[in-house]
């Protein structure tokens, strides 16, 4: 019967693709992705949502040259306010130039540049202070699943979430399980579905039961057009959080997926 309550609210929430460019591309490959491909993406606006986030100094050309309803994100803000922070960018900064999106917590920020979940919970409430609206990532590691944590490990990505913040209005949850991400590897539609549900599951008894039934949570992990068709058929993936097929044309295929579904 629960399953089935998830199954009957999930049609209430707007899916979402997401286009995280990572520190790929060039002012010249914005212009021409734009023109080929994503101003070009037929979609439903009150169905689908759409955010692409190129590297911080190519920004302004997405804000330029990408129309077609398709939001611009971050991939990263700072904890802080405007100052002598060398190297950082303030939301404040971000929400001067247009950007109202923001992607925090992804993996690499956490494993490969050191960000612990106390300085993602910070970025996410300073973010949603400002009233920018967050892709909040979160997944385990590959020992970590094979030793059965993997909730404990999301739970707490997202208590450290839930410390700082009591409104999840503007914040959409990314599960990424790292064993996944660009590796080739995607999790099966059964495993991500499971950690999809738990997440909601987490989302009801630790914020509220309605911030369960509207928060979407996105998958992410090798999502391409072969396998985005069969993900997003589960009541609880909302959409996805793509790497690289963000890059290719095969980016409008996983929309298309999304855009094609009823749920």
């Amino acid at each position: 019967q629960r399953i089935k309550i998830l199954k009957m609210s999930s049609a209430a929430r707007r899916l979402l693709v997401g286009g995280n460019w990572k520190s790929n591309g060039s002012k010249k490959f914005v212009k021409d992705f734009s023109k080929t491909v994503l101003n070009n993406i037929k979609y439903d606006k009150s169905k689908v949502e759409i955010v692409v986030s190129p590297v911080a100094i190519h920004l302004r050309d997405a804000l330029e040259h990408i129309s077609n309803g398709i939001h611009i994100s971050s991939q990263n803000c700072s904890k802080f306010e405007d100052g002598a922070y060398t190297g950082e960018i303030s939301c404040t900064q971000l929400l001067d130039l247009g950007i109202s999106w923001t992607i925090l917590g992804h993996s690499e920020r956490r494993h490969i540049l050191g960000e612990c979940n106390k300085t993602v919970g910070a970025k996410v409430k300073k973010a949603n202070d400002h009233g920018m609206k967050i892709i909040a990532c979160i997944g385990e590691k590959l020992e970590e699943r094979k030793s059965g944590n993997t909730m404990t490990v999301c739970e707490a990505q997202l208590n450290a979430i839930r410390e700082e913040v009591a409104d999840w209005t503007n914040i959409v949850i990314a599960y990424e399980p790292v064993w996944a991400i660009g590796t080739g590897v995607t999790a099966t539609s059964d495993q991500a579905q499971e950690v999809h549900e738990q997440v909601r599951g987490w989302l009801a008894k630790n914020v509220s039961k309605d911030a369960a039934a509207k928060t979407r949570i996105l998958y992410g992990g090798s999502v391409s057009d072969k396998n985005a068709a069969e993900l997003i058929k589960n009541p609880d993936i909302d959409g996805f959080l793509v790497g690289g097929a963000a890059l290719k044309p095969a980016f409008d295929t996983i929309v298309k997926a999304c855009n094609d579904i009823s749920k």
